[in-house]
């Protein structure tokens, strides 16, 4: 069942908006589905292990050796993998080989040493002795490690610092929890999404969320891409002990509700709106505007949640105000956090969709673009109809001719119901998913169809829930939302 979006006003009808698929549907193709089993690493022995395992030893624990504190002592016993007495052998390749997970590890170092985690063997998150580092790097525990060209000047580039240092002394157990997205190939073999680390937390502290990668990172042991590869541990550059290692299915895309439908008279403050979207179980906000920005975001790292997306409206006639002139003072608050400006492009001169106005909007998104880019930030151009900037395919087009790394597109369903034949849907969004950074939804179409759309063609960023115009009670509406949300996407994941 299809029911468009009403155009007058926008108004979108949100309550119970997932009810529109059967759930008897949705059992009954679960029947003969696999899902992937969470996999341990680390026990009484390397049978998760490949290959040589060189020095690498099992043991009951390890601790500082008390004669020279840039050594590792250890326990008999199991349970802890150590790379050998000095830390310098070969690197340790899992069996299995995965796509999507959801990785806890734990590690400890002694002072000074230096090893790596590479998802699928080529993208690293560093494992450094980074205690009481005040501005960390790339090369830090927590970083995201820099790709390197030796054709390139400088050969370095690429590299993400973590948000802050959450290391610990050296001699202490820490703890990294990944959602690790791979990236996606058509049947030609082509990319059509890049790898992403969709969110690290170290130590219980959130150090990085969606960040893409183009390419392997530097020193990984494969310089292609593919679906599939294995977790490798780097043995070469120090002491290190491992334990606790669990990979688990990634699960579903992030799922944040927009604040136009967060608001109702219970709920009025960032607070009130946050502490319900934390109740009900969502990832976090999309926001309207600079206004309050700095009160949002003080509650949402108070409860664990992420700021997704910032809304903002820029205009592209010549005479008229491009954007708020005061966008760099928000930019400079949200650096680090690795947030969406969601632009919407406006004109009174060029009609919808119209190529005339290229130029001049192509100036202004660079413009934002390179303001955000320092702060660590992307954009997305916000289709939305009736405005200049209408159509999916217009935020694609502009995309390309805009040619920053930090430039994307969005998909917003019922924007683009309002605007395109439903039947052109498959093959608008795979032509679109290598420009995506992120997805609306609504009540107004066949959401386990839409969902399915969106796999088949590789994407697997964030999923946002518009409300906008919806009355009555904020709560119950999130709350029927997620539930039927829930149920759709775990049925996705076991088929």
């Amino acid at each position: 069942m299809t029911v468009k979006c009403k155009m007058n006003g926008v108004i979108l009808l949100l309550f119970g908006i997932f009810s529109l698929l059967s759930v008897d549907s949705i059992r009954a193709e679960q029947t003969g589905s696999s899902r992937m089993e969470t996999v341990y690493l680390t026990g009484d022995d390397f049978s998760g292990w490949r290959g040589k395992t060189g020095e690498w030893e099992i043991v009951g624990d390890a601790f500082i050796n008390s004669e020279n504190e840039k050594l590792l002592s250890v326990r008999s016993g199991t349970g802890v993998i150590v790379n050998g007495p000095i830390g310098k052998t070969s690197h340790l390749f899992s069996k299995a080989e995965f796509g999507d997970i959801k990785a806890h590890i734990e590690f400890m170092v002694p002072r000074g040493s230096n090893s790596g985690i590479y998802f699928m063997g080529r993208y690293e998150i560093q494992v450094f002795d980074s205690w009481g580092v005040k501005k960390p790097k790339h090369s830090d525990c927590g970083g995201i490690y820099q790709r390197w060209d030796d054709n390139r000047r400088p050969q370095g580039y690429e590299g993400y610092a973590p948000r802050v240092n959450a290391s610990l002394q050296p001699g202490q157990w820490q703890t990294f929890d990944v959602i690790f997205r791979a990236p996606r190939f058509d049947n030609n073999g082509r990319k059509i999404s890049k790898a992403r680390f969709e969110r690290v937390v170290h130590n219980g502290i959130e150090i990085h969320a969606d960040v893409e990668l183009t390419g392997p990172t530097r020193a990984s042991a494969y310089k292609d891409e593919k679906p599939v590869g294995p977790l490798m541990l780097q043995g070469d550059h120090g002491p290190v002990a491992y334990r606790n290692i669990r990979i688990e299915p990634a699960g579903a895309n992030p799922f944040f509700a927009m604040d136009t439908g967060t608001k109702d008279a219970k709920h009025k403050k960032p607070k009130d709106q946050v502490e319900m979207l934390k109740e009900l179980g969502y990832d976090g906000i999309g926001y309207t505007g600079c206004k309050g920005l700095a009160e949002m975001l003080e509650e949402l790292d108070k409860n664990g949640l992420r700021l997704f997306t910032v809304y903002l409206e820029v205009n592209i006639d010549a005479g008229r105000k491009k954007y708020d002139p005061k966008l760099k003072e928000p930019i400079e608050l949200l650096k680090g956090r690795n947030a969406i400006l969601w632009l919407c492009i406006e004109s009174r001169k060029h009609k919808p969709s119209s190529p005339e106005g290229d130029e001049n909007a192509v100036e202004i998104i660079r413009e934002i673009a390179d303001m955000a880019d320092k702060s660590g930030l992307r954009v997305a151009l916000y289709p939305h109809y009736g405005f200049w900037l209408e159509r999916v395919e217009d935020s694609v087009r502009l995309v390309k001719k805009v040619n920053r790394n930090n430039v994307g597109a969005t998909f917003n369903l019922c924007h683009y119901l309002m605007t395109d034949d439903e039947k052109d849907m498959g093959s608008l969004i795979k032509s679109a998913v290598p420009y995506l950074f992120v997805v609306t939804i609504n009540g107004s179409f066949d959401l386990k169809q839409f969902l399915d759309i969106l796999n088949d063609a590789g994407y697997s960023g964030p999923i946002g829930l518009q409300g906008y115009g919806i009355k009555g009670d904020a709560y119950e509406y999130l709350r029927q939302s997620i539930s039927d949300w829930r149920q759709i996407t775990e049925q996705q994941t076991m088929q």
